[in-house]
């Protein structure tokens, strides 16, 4: 079945944006079509060895999900993880093309002066500052250039916070998605801890959080809370889960509670694709960021090729949920979230270059496993994904 028949375009989102992406068909796609950014000449420098890259995104609707644990539990550090969500947004996708350091930024948030308080703007700076610093500590410069915070309750009902990022390199060590049958797949976990996390990652990421709150929450929150939710969403959509925020989940012999695996920040690959360009840039031929779209996103970035994965890591705990909560198919769930596996590293099939890419992964306390192949297709561009003795299939 289509994701556009399915529940969650009944609440008025988009997996695969393909009303974006039809509007936008036309428009100059930069120096390199098949790039995961776009890439423009250097109009700062004016130097034809270097580019420009300039990229804005938000946190989606996770900062609705925030206020959502805010405001029942008072806990304030939310906030920061959702400026973590935003940057990451930006910063892991500027990272797919080769800038993994010197990035400027800017922040925009709007938000709903009856509902969000100084004090959480306060926070989300702070959010933003503490990742900036902790970045830091891997070799990766952030600069922060201000940003504009604006009171629009009129059409924002709760808070909506994104950054616009800047970047400037040297074309040569642009990476350039040029993904071609022979070639394998290195798949880096988005769950678990990685050693420049403070805690347990669920791997939730920033897509799919409108159905991830509706499916797994109660529907008490609906009445408590209706500035949190569309209100022309179809009643039997909303919160229609069996989860309270302060729920707990088992994962490994120790309890989480369902609000902060749901709100779990986006993981960063900054330290990681840091490295992986220092160290073996040459033998990338593709990076691909997990996010809207989740398993079929490559299908933007490839020709006339079929995506194999067939050895994908486990799906990761929250994943389980709200698959369980929602029932719904596995065929959606891997076009909308990225099940665990959300940044895919394209190489030649070279033993050497994949066990260095692993032993940098692991060395960050990133799972890291090849998790599937590419082979020529005729006609389409398609992915295929076998999971648990089933095949699901997508094309282009």
């Amino acid at each position: 079945m289509s994701i556009h028949s399915t529940r969650y375009s009944g609440r008025g989102v988009s997996a695969d944006k393909s009303e974006v992406h039809e509007a936008i068909k036309h428009l100059d796609k930069g120096l390199y079509s098949t790039a995961f950014c776009k890439i423009l000449p250097d109009m700062v420098g004016q130097d034809a060895q270097y580019c420009n890259i300039i990229h804005a995104d938000t946190a989606g609707t996770k900062p609705s999900l925030a206020y959502l644990y805010w405001k029942e539990t008072g806990d304030l550090s939310v906030w920061k993880d959702i400026a973590q969500d935003a940057l990451v947004m930006n910063l892991d996708d500027m990272a797919c093309v080769g800038q993994t350091t010197d990035f400027v930024l800017s922040s925009t948030i709007g938000r709903n002066k009856h509902c969000i308080s100084g004090e959480v703007i306060k926070a989300i700076i702070e959010g933003t500052i503490e990742f900036i610093d902790n970045m830091r500590d891997h070799g990766i410069i952030i600069q922060h250039g201000g940003g504009e915070t604006a009171d629009v309750g009129d059409i924002v009902r709760t808070i909506d916070v994104g950054f616009t990022v800047f970047g400037r390199m040297q074309r040569k060590n642009l990476i350039v998605n040029s993904i071609e049958p022979g070639q394998v797949i290195l798949g880096f976990s988005s769950y678990g801890h990685s050693n420049y996390e403070d805690s347990y990652n669920s791997g939730i990421g920033s897509n799919g959080l409108t159905s991830a709150r509706h499916d797994v929450l109660d529907n008490k929150y609906s009445d408590l809370y209706p500035e949190s939710f569309d209100p022309q969403v179809p009643r039997d959509l909303v919160y229609t889960g069996s989860k309270s925020l302060t729920d707990t989940y088992l994962i490994d012999d120790k309890e989480y509670s369902i609000g902060r695996l749901l709100l779990s920040p986006t993981r960063t690959f900054l330290p990681l694709l840091h490295q992986l360009v220092q160290q073996v840039g040459p033998q990338i031929k593709g990076v691909i960021h997990n996010t809207g779209g989740a398993h079929t996103k490559v299908l933007n970035y490839c020709s006339n090729v079929h995506i194999v994965k067939d050895n994908l890591l486990p799906i990761a705990p929250i994943f389980q949920l709200i698959q369980s909560e929602s029932n719904t198919s596995f065929q959606e769930m891997f076009e909308v979230f990225n099940m665990g596996t959300r940044l895919e590293v394209y190489v030649e099939d070279n033993p050497e270059v994949i066990a260095r890419m692993k032993s940098i992964a692991q060395a960050l306390g990133i799972a890291a496993q090849q998790i599937g192949y590419v082979e020529e297709s005729v006609g389409e561009r398609a992915v295929t994904i076998l999971h648990a003795d089933n095949k699901y299939h997508y094309k282009k």
